[in-house]
């Protein structure tokens, strides 16, 4: 029988000591190092790539696309960059509730019906997810479910079975027989992981697999579980609301950052085809304290309302509050809104929310996220049909971002007629239906825009 050996890894960041000590040198968290025997077994060499021999010059390298599989939902395979790629391993993270098992439960049950697919479940019965999936309408006639936690016993079954696509729900309840500690545990989760990879990489088997996050929102675990896989997807959502976002936060195969569109019905998730419709407010007459922008998620231009409220401030301490935008930037907004704009927020409270529960991080929400302020502060609607976009400087100048064109041609495609952009954006050829306003300082948009 092997000896084991013990060691201390950090339950926070996956940092292994010799020694237990009281903070973590790595991530500096208290009282997280916690015992683990490892067995003193000689790991065995793999290589992950498909064939291995002498070094090869990179010219000499044939070009080949990647084989892949849609997943049958056409909003995951836009975030997939077109499908699961044969070998790849997915991650997908979200909070409790939001949706996870859901959707790996509707687009496992289309795969079956292209290729082999094993659904493996870890905190659920085989009769409960028969239930949730005759809720959802899942049919799952070529579908193969497993209850399993054991790593080893769960790429046996897949072996067994020919699996080509293999869901694991979740990675946080699996455990390694090599490792003497409890599922979810950093050392665990860490080696469940690494051995799904390695067998993902050695049969070009797709492999998906379910993370939970912890209250920061990021996926339990240590850190490196996001560097070895080779997409990391997150489900994002506003409380109360029915729509979902996955957001591709690493792709080594597509766009990251892509983003695709969720509405949670009691038939589960359906996807949604035109974004743009539900990021904006039908209201009948133009109100104050109201504009829209073209964000771009990834390849995806989307119309998205940007919301503004002013108001006297209730405490000696004017507050600024953004949801959807970075707490900060308002503040730096606010402060060239008064050296170039002239608009002074001075002694108001300011509260900003971008609608539909989006996260914008992009700089092209400057110029919307001002004309909204302004409109409430003066209680003036904008310019009926307005769109905008664009970045503001310290020195007041309005400068332009990336795809101008592309955001004015979706803003056109539903029916708005103006636009104010910066004059770097402005098209060279017109664009039918829609006026397009070039401004190169913050007073020239206030002028145009009301």
């Amino acid at each position: 029988m092997a000896k084991s050996r013990e060691i201390f890894v950090c339950d926070q960041c996956g940092n292994e000591s010799l020694q237990w000590q009281g903070l973590c040198p790595s991530c500096g968290a208290g009282d997280t190092l916690k015992r683990v025997s490892l067995a003193r077994t000689k790991p065995e060499r793999r290589s992950l790539a498909s064939s291995s021999g002498a070094p090869r010059l990179l010219s000499q390298v044939t070009e080949a696309d990647e084989p892949r599989i849609a997943t049958g939902l056409d909003e995951l395979d836009r975030v997939l960059g077109g499908g699961l790629v044969l070998g790849s391993v997915t991650l997908l993270g979200g909070d409790p509730g939001i949706g996870k098992s859901t959707l790996l439960l509707q687009a496992g049950d289309a795969l079956s019906r292209a290729t082999t697919t094993l659904y493996v479940t870890g905190e659920e019965s085989l009769h409960q997810v028969s239930l949730r999936a005759r809720r959802l309408g899942v049919a799952g006639d070529s579908l193969q479910l497993l209850a399993e936690t054991s790593v080893e016993t769960i790429i046996a079954h897949a072996q067994g079975a020919r699996a080509r696509v293999l869901v694991i729900d979740s990675i946080q309840t699996m455990y390694a027989a090599d490792v003497e500690s409890s599922p979810g545990s950093a050392a665990q989760v860490r080696e469940a992981a690494a051995a799904l990879v390695r067998y993902a990489k050695s049969s070009g088997v797709s492999v998906l697999i379910i993370g939970h996050v912890t209250k920061e929102g990021v996926i339990a675990g240590p850190r490196i579980l996001e560097h070895m896989v080779d997409t990391v997807l997150y489900f994002e959502s506003d409380a109360g609301s029915r729509f979902r976002l996955v957001r591709a936060v690493k792709n080594r195969y597509g766009a990251a950052n892509e983003v695709g569109v969720f509405a949670m019905t009691e038939q589960g998730l359906r996807e949604v085809k035109n974004p743009s419709a539900i990021f904006l407010s039908q209201h009948a007459q133009p109100v104050a304290g109201s504009a829209v922008m073209v964000a771009r998620e990834g390849s995806r231009p989307m119309l998205i309302e940007v919301q503004a409220l002013t108001d006297d401030a209730q405490s000696m301490n004017p507050r600024r509050v953004s949801v959807g935008l970075e707490a900060n930037r308002l503040a730096l907004l606010l402060a060239v809104l008064h050296r170039h704009g002239g608009v002074s927020t001075a002694g108001r409270d300011v509260f900003v929310n971008v609608v539909g529960g989006v996260r914008i991080s992009e700089t092209a929400a400057d110029l919307a996220a001002v004309l909204a302020a302004v409109s409430s502060a003066r209680d003036e609607p904008l310019v009926r049909r307005l769109v905008c976009f664009g970045e503001l400087g310290l020195a007041g100048e309005v400068r332009p971002v990336p795809y101008g064109e592309e955001r004015l041609r979706e803003a056109a495609k539903h029916g708005f007629e103006r636009a104010i952009v910066p004059e770097a954006n402005t098209p060279r050829r017109p664009i039918e239906g829609l006026e397009v306003v070039g401004v190169e300082r913050l007073a020239e948009a206030l002028k145009h825009a009301f």
